[in-house]
């Protein structure tokens, strides 16, 4: 999978985004193609945290990437294409309508409620699943990490994945989210310390003693169908962790569970994003969409 990182600071990307764009919007199919797929699982990654799963993160991703589309002959050029592209795809995520998950865990109290009352449960035995258990209990871990950002409003959400898992600088971020530096870095500050504590008292990845642990917790998500071996959500199809394809920065984490915390959000996995040219194929070739760009 060849990853370009749009949120580099010093973004080298731009230039070539910026041909890309012209090129496009001068009526080049080829060249609004690969726009898309520079950008694609960036913007699918996004989705998938903000919403959870995959088959609504697909449309949040389509329904992304058509604005961006069909907004292009619109970019005036007076920020990078990042910056627009990026800044229409939080208004959409913050925007959009309620999707399935998102009703189900609305505050990290109550999913913390939900925690405590959950019994224990042994593993299932390797030869009665098709897949290592190891898999199973990784994707109870990252499931129940989700749910977790679910619980918080969808600008928290966001400002969580640029800041903390993405590692997006504050002057990138404020600029995407039309907000100042001091506002993006004081909200991303009250985010991290919300989820370090409510892990700190509840999950077992931040101290044994908790009452939550993925291994035990795994045959009881079986069972009520958030995991399925048949059909691991999130612990195949990708080759890189998020920590493997975002920029290092040295940050000013003001305590060790909110860098614990960070850390094992940044280890979730990089999904690979289905391939919205396809997808939007149709879409490209109608009519209407042809009165848009001259495409030769």
């Amino acid at each position: 999978m060849n990853i370009t990182n749009p949120f580099i600071e010093k973004n080298e990307t731009d230039s070539t985004d910026q041909v890309l764009v012209e090129s496009a919007v001068a009526g080049n199919k080829k060249s609004l193609e690969q726009l898309i797929k520079r950008h694609q699982a960036w913007i699918y990654n996004i989705a998938l945290k903000m919403v959870w799963d995959p088959v609504d993160a697909e449309d949040v991703t389509q329904e992304t990437l058509i604005k961006i589309i069909t907004k292009l002959s619109t970019f005036r050029h007076e920020s990078s294409f990042r910056t627009w592209a990026y800044r229409i795809t939080a208004n959409h995520v913050i925007n959009m309508k309620k999707r399935k998950m998102e009703f189900h865990y609305t505050s990290l109290e109550k999913y913390g409620d939900i925690i405590e009352r959950s019994p224990d449960t042994e593993l299932p035995d390797q030869d009665s699943v098709p897949v290592d258990v190891n898999l199973l209990i990784e994707e109870t871990k990252i499931g129940c990490m989700n749910a977790m950002l679910l619980c918080l409003d969808r600008e928290q959400r966001l400002i969580f994945i640029l800041g903390s898992m993405f590692n997006v600088s504050d002057v990138i971020a404020s600029e995407i989210l039309e907000i100042s530096k001091d506002s993006f870095r004081q909200k991303l500050s009250r985010t991290r310390k919300q989820l370090s504590n409510f892990m700190n008292n509840k999950c077992g990845l931040m101290n044994k003693n908790n009452p939550c642990h993925c291994a035990k917790k795994t045959k009881l998500m079986m069972d009520c169908g958030h995991v399925d071996p048949n059909n691991l959500l999130f612990s195949k199809n990708y080759v890189y962790s998020i920590e493997k394809v975002t920029p290092e920065r040295i940050e000013n984490v003001s305590n060790l569970f909110e860098e614990k915390t960070t850390k094992l959000f940044r280890e979730h996995p990089f999904q690979q994003s289905p391939d919205f040219v396809k997808n939007l194929n149709e879409i490209i070739s109608s009519q209407e969409f042809k009165s848009i760009f001259n495409f030769n």
